[in-house]
């Protein structure tokens, strides 16, 4: 039974760090920005299939992959708010209306992300094997890509986390969160702020798909909605706007996840949907929010 509640915990864990980092990602676009981006999936099936195009075709190593996904990633969603959201959020009457016309502004993205992957990846689903060998924790065995995704989430998280405490730019994302007028008003130039919100938000959201293809996580071009879902839920389980909330919810869910899933793997996903429900009726603000 030891061997067996460590199976669980760590594999749990494991899934969670993904987790964390795609909701995290959203928690920036929908917490910050107000952006409730639809089309958040997508950059997660980009990022996968960006790994799997540099390692299948050019040999790069996913783990170097993630060099150059970052950052270009982070422009590609940094250009998509300055370019799309932006106008919407000056012209909407509302910050409720700017919210409503960025969904629907999500929507027509997310089909022109899909139908793009369409026409330059193909239908069928595609895979690749890396750091596929086994690893021996604790009397328990997992495969090694999968303890290096949990490792390279958790860079990441904490290089966010300290970025946000300790830098300038941190505190002007924090006050954005809290109230984006009044940080206006105190010369935040809030259009800046919450461009680099999304284009963060982008950007954790292909390093997840990048790790999440690495685990033999078939890659297709509409696996993205699943995700987008996913993040969904553990912004509402840490509390919208709370960074520190969506980190801590990615872990949780990932380890219902993985107990219901060890018992039923049908069922992982009907157990997130229960948790949403719960949450919205008994506490809406979530687990960290006020």
């Amino acid at each position: 039974m030891l061997v067996q509640f460590l199976d669980i915990a760590i594999g749990g864990l494991l899934m969670g760090g993904i987790y964390a980092l795609i909701a995290v990602g959203f928690g920036l676009q929908y917490g910050v920005a107000r952006v409730l981006n639809i089309a958040h999936g997508e950059f997660i099936m980009l990022g996968a299939f960006a790994a799997w195009t540099l390692f299948t075709m050019a040999g790069i190593s996913p783990l170097f992959s993630v060099l150059i996904c970052a950052p270009f990633f982070f422009a590609v969603g940094f250009v998509i708010y300055w370019l799309l959201y932006r106008p919407l959020r000056t012209s909407s009457e509302s910050p409720a209306a700017f919210e409503g016309n960025s969904m629907l502004a999500s929507f027509g993205l997310l089909f022109v992300i899909q139908n793009l992957a369409l026409i330059i990846w193909g239908a069928p689903v595609k895979g690749y094997s890396y750091l596929a060998f086994p690893i021996h924790v604790m009397g328990t065995v997992f495969s090694a890509n999968r303890i290096v995704t949990l490792f390279v989430s958790l860079v990441f998280g904490l290089a966010f986390y300290l970025f946000l405490m300790g830098t300038r730019t941190g505190k002007a994302i924090r006050a954005a969160a809290q109230d984006p007028d009044a940080a206006e008003l105190m010369g935040v130039r809030i259009n800046r702020v919450l461009a680099l919100c999304f284009g963060f938000g982008a950007m954790m959201a292909a390093v997840g798909g990048l790790l999440l293809s690495m685990t033999s996580v078939m890659v297709s071009p509409v696996m993205g909605m699943e995700y987008t879902l996913i993040a969904i839920i553990v912004v509402v389980l840490g509390g919208l706007g709370n960074i520190k909330g969506s980190f801590i919810g990615g872990f949780i869910l990932g380890l219902v996840g993985y107990i219901v899933s060890s018992f039923q793997p049908g069922l992982s996903m009907v157990a997130y949907y229960v948790i949403f429900l719960l949450l919205l009726l008994v506490r809406p603000t979530g687990l960290l929010g006020k």
